[in-house]
């Protein structure tokens, strides 16, 4: 991954010759019951696996029994990742993102070097784990070492950095969770990323790599399913990666093979064979977190949610009815993700947009990530990644690319019409990603009843995030609507997402 191979083999026979005592591999321990490690008290048990570099079409085409027979028993899920100028597609803000629930713009790892990073205002899901419940029981085994010596710096109670070792990682891993006790504990596997340097994510060594870590998956799920107490725990495995490769080897751009990532969910709750495209890298610690007791607090302001809090919107109905490209030439002719007709109850008003343009991004458009990031790779695009499955899109920049009539972009998302109830005040949320590059502006707006739109929120600067607006009620209004209003003159884009209006 970091190393060359030769640098790998030999620091891999080094530290299986060092170690046949843990004290030889330099581990991070408590005093505890079972070599080091505490006994754990939940019954709640949640084994996560990170594979580095692992490309999801790779996967699907592979010789992986263990890992398909996860897939078939859960849920999977695709999302992809961001890319600069958020960060690049890189293993230390893939991990961090994995490790802390949020993106890299807030834990602040951009790169390998780790410098910069916030694990302090946002810690890893080991650290907020004992520090809600100190008598957890957690393991970190790390074949890639910065992930227990680094990413996981805080609290938990055993990491052992395993020097690019994979079969140690897996040895180790299935010694304690077969004759220990954890209730939490997260492996990192590596070869795959190394085959991914080495050949190339379509070469047959790439592939083979995929096979050989998914024996050393199939040791580990066996450890766990030979415990004494497995008949009267509730196991949570979660699969995942922090990147993908290029067919030639490498990773870092935004391409989409280096950007899509995967999770994989198999316990109590997930339904066989199961699907999404909501659930994203941000989502694993939240949802370790609630399946082993510890309440999602909103004052951590982590980017990801529980598995099983995250519900569709009404965009995210339109997925199976979007189409393929119409002008755009850049995007594959054969990936759907675009429409102009909205959800029911929404409307988009084009009457102040001039006639041309790009066809897919004249007005309001609705859209999945696969597809608008697409249009035009390096454009910021790639950083809208608070949205999830199909979201709302006003990009002037790319409808410029085609001729059009006098006057700018202009055009206005209005939501249905939501029943006040006697409310004095409403709460409106939403996810967004403001983008500027030239003349723009965006404005919410909120209109009672038949009554004069009164703004709520005026952009004129980039904002990547959450918003949670509080709007007070007139007294006796009965219903509320919504307008979302962009204008642009060849500048960049605005993202809406998840919204909702709550009294």
């Amino acid at each position: 991954m970091r190393m060359s191979r030769t640098l790998r083999i030999a620091a891999a026979v080094t530290a299986a010759a060092a170690a046949l005592s843990l004290t030889a591999v330099q581990a991070t321990a408590a005093t505890g019951p079972y070599k080091g490690l505490p006994d754990g008290t939940k019954q709640a048990k949640t084994l996560v696996i990170g594979i580095d570099g692992t490309r999801y079409d790779k996967l699907l085409t592979a010789d992986a029994p263990n890992l398909k027979a996860l897939m078939a028993g859960g849920m999977t899920a695709t999302s992809n990742l961001y890319a600069n100028p958020l960060a690049p597609t890189l293993s230390g803000p893939g991990w961090s993102t994995i490790a802390t629930g949020v993106w890299p713009d807030k834990h602040g790892v951009k790169d390998n070097t780790f410098a910069g990073s916030h694990y302090d205002l946002y810690p890893d899901l080991a650290t907020r784990l004992e520090t809600a419940a100190p008598a957890a029981s957690t393991l970190v085994v790390a074949s890639w070492s910065p992930v227990a010596d680094t990413v996981f710096n805080g609290k938990a109670d055993l990491r052992i950095p395993e020097a690019d070792n994979d079969t140690k990682t897996a040895a180790d891993a299935a010694d304690y969770l077969r004759n220990g006790n954890p209730d939490t504990a997260f492996l990192h596997f590596d070869q795959v990323d190394e085959a991914g340097h080495s050949y190339g994510g379509t070469s047959p060594q790439y592939a083979a790599a995929i096979h050989s870590v998914d024996g050393l998956v199939g040791q580990v799920v066996a450890a766990v399913k030979a415990r004494p107490s497995y008949a009267s725990e509730d196991w949570l495995i979660v699969v995942t990666t922090d990147h993908g490769h290029t067919d030639a080897g490498g990773h870092g751009g935004n391409s989409a093979v280096e950007r899509q990532t995967f999770v994989v969910a198999d316990g109590a709750g997930y339904a066989p064979g199961s699907t999404r495209q909501d659930v994203k890298l941000v989502d694993i610690a939240p949802t370790v977190l609630k399946h082993e007791g510890v309440a999602v607090d909103p004052a951590w302001k982590l980017d990801g949610r529980p598995i099983d809090e995250i519900t569709p919107d009404a965009f995210d109905t339109l997925r199976t009815g979007l189409q393929t490209r119409t002008d755009e030439t850049g995007i594959p002719a054969g990936v759907k993700g675009w429409t102009h007709t909205p959800p029911s109850g929404w409307s988009i008003d084009n009457s102040r947009m001039p006639s041309g343009g790009v066809t897919e991004w004249r007005g309001w458009a609705f859209a999945t990530d696969e597809f608008w990031t697409a249009a035009q790779l390096g454009q910021s695009r790639e950083t809208n990644v608070r949205a999830r499955n199909v979201f709302a899109v006003a990009d002037s920049d790319e409808w410029d690319d085609k001729s059009h009539g006098a006057g700018q972009f202009d055009s206005t998302l209005l939501s249905p019409r939501y029943q006040v109830g006697g409310a004095a005040t409403a709460t409106l949320s939403y996810a967004t990603n403001y983008k500027i590059d030239g003349p723009q502006t965006g404005d919410v707006y909120i209109t009672f009843d038949s009554g004069t739109p009164q703004l709520v929120k005026s952009y004129r600067s980039d904002l990547n995030g959450f918003e949670k607006l509080t709007v007070a009620v007139p007294a006796g209004a009965t219903s509320a609507q919504l307008q979302f209003r962009y204008t642009g003159t060849n500048s960049a884009f605005w993202t809406v997402d998840q919204v909702a209006l709550t009294f």
